[in-house]
């Protein structure tokens, strides 16, 4: 149950579990690690007290890298650094997201090529263990030279200023510290560049996304089974030879995961030969994200357990290497691809649900799934505005799509003359997620709806698992036999979405 700093290579699901506490954090005791943490560490300081020009510890940062640091102020330079980034703006990363945050820059920063002391990673592990948060603005990175103003705030908490969560209360860091008798860490001299300048806000982001992207895309496998069923689709679109002579692995594991659902046995006559896109295609919508899953998870665990600031401190042949890394693009790219694939799934959720709520397309069921009978049938409108509500949500998404790298900016007086936008670009993969999951959620419930709907005209094959599952659904949220507003289940559904409470497929 304990996530090791240190120890070897992390991957998305230990960043996740360390952001919901279903983990700790530890730095790892081998005797190699803390070496390599202190050679970094002395080197450093030798280097600038000796000889050396490094940027930004013994000049100024970015376009003033032409500004010398007079010695006796090299050591106040890092302070200066975290409070003139102190400028965010927008909305507060929640406590999962900060989580996150404090726990990509630790692996960062334990890779060993930053220069930074011992003292550092343990306090910053220490944070992660008294669950005290940065509260950190989500706005204001262009993604290189990295996620400077909001890693500022993390920096911020280590010197003891700024406020962090504490128990999901907001308290000034000073306060904390305090109480529990620390005194705020004092920064050596590249310590305040090493927490800022590299790729940690964006990164843990993309854990975050990645994670649930993964998720939904199950879920709206899943959510493709029920609406066939609703809809007396045909499952022969989802036929396992159908699949193999166009065989992209994501795509067949939907098809594969529908043919169980619907407990297909073979091709058999059915009174439709084909089904609307939204059906029939369904495995290459989902599929094409389960297929980009494998290369994105590549691209976001290799920025995870890299060094990504500047300048890379190479303590074994002692060279200090000024370069780029802090640069962004490759997250940018990941998430611009990821919030497409996904939009693609909430265009594909929207659809299922606009035909099964039209008695033009859904095959005998009541207009808009109401479940009203007699004369109070012609007053009851059913899922009619939950159906414009996922349009809704759906456009809303849509409109996200636009990539975020493409918009660089020149910034810092043309020395950040082309940045990543890769922070904007995970920013909105989870606003996309976040739409994608309220049109999923809407969707399910009218899926679960129309297959109880059908089952009142007629025998409906639904296998254990699947009837398990419209069971659970309707626990929480009955079977809309009257108009009622539904805000508060469709609420209720997407709080416990991100917890992933239902068990989809073995294999996801």
């Amino acid at each position: 149950m304990t996530v090791i700093f240190g120890q070897g290579p992390l991957c998305i699901e230990d960043i996740n579990a360390l952001a919901t506490g279903r983990q700790k954090a530890a730095l790892s005791i081998e005797p190699d690690f803390k070496a390599l943490i202190d050679k970094g560490a002395a080197f450093l300081e030798r280097l600038w007290k000796e000889e050396g020009a490094i940027y930004g510890v013994t000049t100024g940062y970015g376009d003033s890298v032409t500004v010398g640091i007079p010695k006796e102020l090299v050591e106040a330079l890092p302070l200066n650094l975290t409070r003139f980034h102190g400028c965010g703006l927008g909305r507060h990363f929640d406590l999962e997201e900060g989580r996150a945050i404090l726990a990509a820059r630790l692996a960062s920063l334990s890779q060993g090529h930053s220069g930074v002391s011992w003292e550092l990673l343990e306090r910053l592990q220490w944070l992660l263990a008294e669950d005290l948060v940065p509260l950190i603005p989500a706005e204001g990175s262009v993604g290189a030279s990295g996620d400077l103003t909001p890693l500022s705030y993390v920096a911020a908490a280590l010197v003891g200023e700024r406020q962090v969560y504490q128990h999901g209360q907001v308290r000034d860091m000073a306060q904390v510290l305090a109480e529990k008798g620390l005194a705020p860490l004092t920064l050596k001299p590249k310590e305040g560049l090493a927490i800022m300048n590299g790729t940690a806000v964006m990164t843990a982001l993309a854990c975050q996304a990645f994670g649930r992207a993964q998720y939904l895309s199950a879920l709206c496998t899943r959510i493709t089974a029920l609406v066939s069923l609703a809809m007396k689709g045909n499952a022969y679109h989802f036929d396992e030879q159908l699949f193999a002579v166009k065989p992209h692995p994501g795509q067949a594991r939907v098809a594969k995961r529908l043919r169980g659902d619907l407990n297909y046995q073979g091709q058999g006559a059915h009174d439709r030969l084909q089904d609307r896109y939204s059906l029939r295609c369904a495995p290459h919508v989902i599929g094409a994200l389960e297929d980009a899953l494998p290369w994105l998870r590549g691209l976001i665990e290799t920025e995870l357990n890299s060094a990504n600031d500047n300048p890379i401190i190479d303590a074994e042949n002692e060279q200090v290497l000024h370069g780029g890394h802090f640069y962004g693009g490759h997250i940018a790219m990941a998430m611009d691809t990821l919030k497409t694939q996904v939009a693609n799934l909430a265009d594909l959720a929207d659809r299922q649900l606009a035909a099964l709520v039209d008695t033009k397309f859904n095959n005998g069921l009541p207009s808009n799934l109401t479940g009203a009978s007699g004369p109070r049938q012609a007053i009851s409108h059913g899922f009619k505005a939950v159906q414009i509500g996922a349009s809704a949500w759906t456009a809303e998404a849509l409109k996200h799509c636009m990539p975020a790298s493409v918009f660089s900016r020149s910034t810092e007086c043309h020395n950040q003359d082309k940045v990543s936008m890769g922070t904007i670009a995970a920013r909105d993969c989870l606003r996309v997620l976040e739409l994608a999951e309220q049109v999923a959620i809407a969707t399910l419930l009218a899926a679960c709806q129309g297959v109880w709907l059908r089952q009142q005209q007629e025998a409906v094959p639904l296998t254990g698992e699947l009837a398990d599952f419209v069971a659970t659904l309707h626990a929480a949220c009955p079977p809309l036999t009257e108009d009622r507003p539904l805000e508060a289940e469709l609420r209720q559904l997407l709080a416990a979405l991100k917890t992933q409470p239902w068990r989809l497929y073995d294999e996801a």
